[in-house]
C-alpha cells in the first residue's frame, strides 16, 4: 500500500469533535463554528446567513452539521444559499466532519458550518 501525506491548502482539517466543541487544525472552538478556505470562526447558526454568503467566493460546495442527528435546515437558509451559487449538503455533524475531511484532503473547494453535538 502506498501512503501519501495529505497537505491542505488555507482550509484547516477537523481533528475532533466532542459535546459542545470542535477542534479544527489543532485548536479547540466552542459552540458552533464554521471553517473553510477564509479560517475559522464562531457561528450563531442558522440566521447567520452573511458569513455563509461569504464564502460563496471561495468554495463550490457547503457542508452544513446540524449536531448530532440529521436535522432539516430553514428552507429559507438552503433557497438563500443555492441561488448565491453554493452547493449545500445537510447531514449530522460527525459525517460532515468525515466528509469534509475527505474532500478537502483531495483539495476540493469546501466549507463547512456545524452545530455542536
Amino acid at each position: 500500500m502506498r501512503m501519501n501525506e495529505i497537505t491542505y491548502t488555507n482550509a484547516l482539517p477537523i481533528d475532533g469533535y466532542g459535546p459542545g466543541f470542535f477542534r479544527i487544525g489543532g485548536q479547540v472552538h466552542e459552540g458552533a463554528v464554521i471553517t473553510g478556505p477564509t479560517g475559522t470562526m464562531a457561528w450563531n447558526g442558522y440566521a447567520e446567513t452573511d458569513t455563509l454568503l461569504a464564502l460563496s467566493d471561495h468554495i463550490d460546495v457547503l457542508f452544513i452539521g446540524t449536531g448530532k442527528d440529521l436535522a432539516h435546515i430553514p428552507a429559507t437558509l438552503r433557497t438563500t444559499l443555492e441561488e448565491a451559487g453554493l452547493g449545500v449538503e445537510i447531514m449530522n455533524s460527525p459525517a460532515a466532519c468525515r466528509t469534509y475531511n475527505v474532500l478537502l484532503s483531495e483539495g476540493r473547494r469546501v466549507g463547512l458550518a456545524l452545530m455542536p453535538v
